[in-house]
């Protein structure tokens, strides 16, 4: 089978946008496939990325990245679902409802789903007042009244580390148990921030800005910001045919060029790690990987 494209990218957010770029820079022709969903979808304003003043919506950086890929004809935006990856007759095809597409390397940018156990109604607070990531949002938070939701000793640390942009802090547990050990306990004690061992059964909220909590027990705790670290659940199932390696949590396992053990198949993005998972962070490891896979489709000779 004659590859119809050299690289198949999986994923339209900002690693896939970067790789996708990068490859177009090399003159390769260029598959890239976009659900339009991801962080990148929420409403999130990025401070952490070089060359916005004032910061700039994850929505509006993709978009911009879209229309940055109009002025090469050597990528192909497809608006469609990728399903699975397989092998056959040395090329990669990539299938879902709408066709199936070969290609001679594949760069995996698909991201993480994110699942906040929080209460009903959570989405249209993401990015506007639910947040769980201190380097992107917790400067937002100087002088803001903050909870932090979670019933484990990380949940205790963020809410210590919070306290370098605010002193109104007030851990809620959210669950039946508290898994705070007593150091983690005495710490927050000391620290001034209330442990509040109780549920949240309703919220008040206007337009995905959250205003107070009522708790089971009867609580009333007003509040600007609320952190909640989410499940986070890699999206893999289109490689697993292929045999790509993942660690214990699930994510891909790469090199530092992006490789996987699966030669012409690369990852780049949060689909890669547990940590880290910025905007900055994902944009190099997309553009690592475009670097990568291209010196990969190169012949043997131009590669000594």
């Amino acid at each position: 089978m004659e590859a119809a494209y050299d690289v198949l990218v999986i994923g339209g957010g900002p690693a896939g946008l970067s790789a996708a770029l990068s490859l177009a820079r090399y003159d390769r022709q260029v598959a890239v496939f976009d659900t339009d969903q991801g962080r990148s979808s929420w409403p999130q304003i990025n401070h952490n990325y070089l060359g916005f003043p004032g910061g700039v919506a994850a929505r509006r950086l993709r978009a911009l990245g879209r229309q940055q890929l109009g002025a090469y004809p050597q990528v192909a935006l497809w608006d469609q679902q990728i399903r699975g990856l397989e092998r056959a007759n040395g090329a990669f095809i990539a299938h879902g409802p709408a066709g199936r597409w070969p290609g001679r390397a594949v760069i995996l940018c698909t991201g993480v789903a994110d699942h906040y156990a929080c209460f009903a109604g959570w989405e249209a607070c993401v990015g506007r007042s639910l947040f769980w990531c201190l380097a992107c949002d917790g400067y937002e938070s100087k002088g803001a009244r903050v909870v932090v939701l979670g019933h484990t000793n990380t949940t205790a640390l963020e809410a210590l580390q919070l306290q370098r942009f605010t002193d109104q802090l007030t851990l809620l547990t959210h669950h039946d148990t508290c898994a705070i050990d007593a150091q983690h306990q005495a710490r927050l004690a000391r620290a001034g921030i209330p442990l509040l061992h109780d549920r949240i059964a309703t919220v008040q909220c206007t337009e995905g800005q959250l205003e107070a909590l009522h708790t089971a027990s009867g609580r009333c705790v007003p509040l600007d910001r609320l952190f909640c670290l989410p499940q986070m659940t890699p999206h893999t199932h289109s490689i697993r045919a292929l045999g790509v390696h993942l660690d214990a949590q699930g994510y891909v396992r790469v090199d530092t060029e992006q490789q996987t053990n699966v030669a012409g198949v690369f990852a780049a993005g949060d689909v890669t790690r547990m940590h880290s998972h910025q905007i900055t962070t994902a944009v190099h490891e997309g553009a690592t990987a475009a670097v990568a896979a291209n010196r990969y489709l190169y012949p043997p000779a131009l590669k000594e």
